[in-house]
């Protein structure tokens, strides 16, 4: 494959120095900035995460900001998850659709204080949908991207190297919550969270210019634990079922199509723009529906659609897959109709390599 020219409309990150120093081998592009893919091998990678701990850049999370006293309207009119009972200090993660309940993006947001959001996005231009309701409603609310570049410790060690550079209070962070941090007389949030099932954290570093300093205590500190530059990984990410934002879903699907219902409180969720489309899609139920694709044989790299059929029928599609070292087999992320989304359905997945047998399941591996 050609390799990505480097251009000012592909954005370094505050840690592109010290990715590059560890030795990645790819790259793709998330949110106009370059997301590592690979360091030692897919493979080699993902045996890592799940054995020590790894330091991942993931600014590409960029943060949309709401500030101000309509902060929290606007939050809401973003998603049908019910944000009344979140407090400072939670993380929720929200589906964000638009006025077809179509998603638009599904990010983290943390609640700072009653009128200051951050919105930790996925890979899509939301900055622009957030300004334009903003705007459209006359809404007292200021919307911006601060200067804040996430860095993901992932992995069984996380704890231990995060207690060596922030101190053992932060082993105290519940899952989805998050706390204010000291780093060189920096505050910075840092959350129990992360795009992998390992455990770990993500830090919100403040300031372009304490990525590299941050990236390099880490790295320091945790010699001993093995710890060593990573990033999301393929295989780990389908067997948890972790859904890719443009990959796995996109607009054309809505929050229940891609197993997110529990996620949308939609009857209570007063203000989204997309609650009367919503309504009539949980009354209805979906058509079709996330599911987790066991394929067999040797498959090869999933970077199209492969179409799912039964019956010379389609009847869906698979968007991610993988050769899993743990579960001894081909791993897939797909969308199934509701005709052949049952456990244990047999269908088949037709690759660029040709036909190949799969079995439906309704729970993901991790």
């Amino acid at each position: 494959m050609a390799v990505i020219a480097p251009s000012r409309r592909i954005r370094r990150t505050p840690f592109t120095d010290g990715v590059e120093a560890a030795g990645v081998k790819g790259y793709t592009v998330y949110n106009h900035m370059l997301l590592p893919t690979v360091f030692r091998s897919v493979e080699e990678d993902y045996r890592h995460l799940k054995t020590a701990v790894q330091v991942w850049d993931v600014a590409v999370e960029r943060q949309v900001e709401l500030r101000g006293p309509d902060a929290a309207r606007l939050m809401q009119m973003l998603t049908p998850r019910d944000l009344r009972g979140m407090m400072p200090g939670q993380c929720y993660y929200v589906p964000i659709v638009d006025e077809t309940g179509g998603m638009l993006n599904d990010p983290v947001a943390l609640k700072l204080s009653e009128d200051r959001w951050w919105i930790s996005i996925a890979d899509s231009d939301l900055l622009f949908w957030v300004k334009a309701l903003a705007y459209g409603y006359r809404l007292d609310v200021l919307v911006d991207e601060p200067d804040i570049s996430p860095l993901a410790v992932q992995g069984p060690l996380a704890d231990d190297l995060m207690a060596r550079v922030f101190g053992d209070a932060v082993r105290a962070i519940k899952f989805f919550r998050f706390g204010w941090f000291d780093f060189q007389g920096v505050s910075m949030a840092v959350a129990r969270s992360g795009y992998s099932k390992q455990g770990g954290y993500e830090i919100y570093v403040d300031g372009t210019k304490n990525g590299m300093p941050l990236w390099n205590a880490l790295m320091e500190a945790g010699r001993d634990l093995d710890v060593y530059a990573g990033c999301p990984n393929l295989i780990e990410r389908i067997e948890a079922g972790l859904l890719s934002y443009g990959n796995d879903m996109t607009r054309e699907n809505t929050p229940h199509e891609c197993g997110l219902g529990r996620f949308c409180s939609t009857q209570t969720a007063i203000g989204c723009v997309g609650r009367d489309a919503l309504l009539r899609v949980a009354k209805e139920g979906p058509t079709q529906q996330i599911r987790a694709i066991a394929i067999d044989g040797e498959i090869p790299a999933c970077d199209q659609i492969w179409p799912i059929v039964a019956k010379g029928k389609r009847i869906g599609q698979v968007t991610s897959a993988a050769k899993s070292p743990d579960y001894h087999t081909n791993v897939a992320i797909g969308m199934v109709r509701m005709t052949h989304w049952d456990e244990g359905t047999r269908v088949e997945v037709q690759t660029q390599d040709g036909p190949m047998t799969a079995t439906v399941h309704e729970n993901f591996w991790i």
